[in-house]
């Protein structure tokens, strides 16, 4: 997919809910992975769905182990599919949660694609090391599966099941299925989950509706994200589609589950990290703080946080309005809050007045500061003066030397 390193596909098998061999596929990065993930894929598909393929295939080339498999009685998995409900799709991940533990290292991250998602947020529970939880068209409740085959509950109620297609396959429908999903209490274990979660949802979704995604992000606690997979169908059908999840889970999940490039003890302070992470997305470390940046869509970048050049105006911001706090609390002023908006922009160095430049383009940053509160004239005056005096605007003013030397690598 071209997102990151090379990456080893290996095919594992571990016991499901049914005491039935389950089929997976372990996607590893070249080197030691940054964290583990596990996948659940969309009702009635299995582990080789383009959606369930291609994300856990970006997201190893990004450095993430993903395990993939197929439910009870789908794909190369054992078993009877219409012998198996919600609950026993959750036991399914569980047991394959059981699998990485024993085997490689437990899922920091649950990732689940249409009703996978509903089931990673059921399970997550029960995964105790699970510290992040990513949903992709994923239904607010199980029971909206019932909504695909309309039909089914009426012959349910006359014979006990139903056959029913879906995604060109048939199979069968129990009453304890129907039953199952519609017992199952979502709401209350999104409320509860206790992770941070990502809801990733397309606007156009025609089998599970962006609704569901607003059900689920308002019943959910801090912290919390969405990111809206806008022109993607429900499978995303297209390799782009996969391709920007898989980046933007891999820059979302670093704050949550990344295991630390080094103790804290050998962390000098002061000293910021950035560490490549897709193709233009960085991972920044500075302390115990973990930011992303990356560039627009439109240059190629995955949009998973800000440009550099927005890093630098949020640093000169933060400074100011900090340095203007702090000098109005230290004079008693009546400064009742601070606002900052800065904008970058290259300009001809004839159209700068006060510029010792006098040929080719220089850089201008327009900062606008607004002072709220009963400040008179002079107040306002003075704190306008004192943002001149913060570190930050201090630094981009003055010379400054940048020593750059190469790291020495691990060979």
């Amino acid at each position: 997919m071209g997102q990151g390193g090379q990456i080893r596909s290996e095919r594992v098998t571990f016991t499901g809910s049914a005491g039935i061999p389950l089929a997976g596929r372990l996607e590893l990065p070249e080197g030691p992975p940054r964290a583990v993930a596990l996948f659940a894929h969309c009702f009635a598909c299995g582990k080789d769905v383009h959606a369930a393929s291609h994300i856990a295939r970006g997201l190893a080339g990004l450095g993430i182990a993903v395990l993939r498999f197929d439910f009870t009685g789908l794909g190369q998995s054992g078993g009877d599919f219409g012998n198996t409900d919600f609950t026993s799709t959750i036991e399914d991940l569980v047991r394959a949660a059981d699998h990485l533990r024993a085997t490689l290292a437990p899922p920091a991250l649950l990732i689940g694609h249409s009703l996978g998602g509903a089931a990673v947020l059921a399970a997550a529970e029960r995964i105790q090391e699970s510290r992040a939880v990513v949903t992709i068209g994923a239904p607010a409740d199980p029971s909206h599966v019932a909504g695909l085959f309309p039909d089914a509950p009426l012959e349910v109620e006359a014979i006990g099941a139903a056959e029913v297609s879906l995604a060109g396959r048939r199979f069968r429908v129990s009453r304890a299925f129907l039953d199952d999903i519609a017992s199952q209490p979502q709401r209350e274990r999104i409320a509860n989950l206790r992770r941070a979660l990502l809801v990733m949802h397309a606007p156009t979704d025609a089998i599970v509706g962006v609704d569901h995604a607003r059900t689920i992000f308002e019943a959910a606690r801090h912290p919390k994200s969405f990111v809206s997979l806008d022109g993607a169908d429900h499978l995303l059908s297209a390799d782009a589609d996969s391709a920007y999840a898989a980046t933007v889970i891999a820059a979302w999940a670093s704050r949550y589950v990344d295991a630390p490039a080094a103790p804290p003890s050998e962390q000098p302070d002061g000293v910021v990290e950035v560490r490549e992470v897709g193709r233009y997305t960085q991972e920044i470390t500075a302390g115990r703080h973990r930011l992303t940046a990356d560039e627009p869509l439109s240059v190629g970048g995955a949009d998973a946080g800000p440009t550099p050049y927005d890093l630098l105006l949020a640093a000169l911001g933060g400074c100011t309005s900090m340095t203007i706090r702090m000098y109005a609390d230290r004079k008693r002023l009546p400064l009742q809050g601070v606002t900052v908006r800065l904008r970058h922009r290259r300009i001809h160095a004839k159209d700068c007045a006060d510029c010792e430049t006098e040929a080719g383009t220089l850089d201008k940053i327009e900062r606008e500061i607004l002072l709220e509160g009963p400040l008179d004239e002079e107040q306002r005056r003075r704190l306008l003066e004192i943002a001149d005096k913060c570190p930050v605007h201090r630094t981009l003013t003055s010379e400054v030397v940048i020593e750059t030397v190469e790291a020495p690598g691990d060979s």
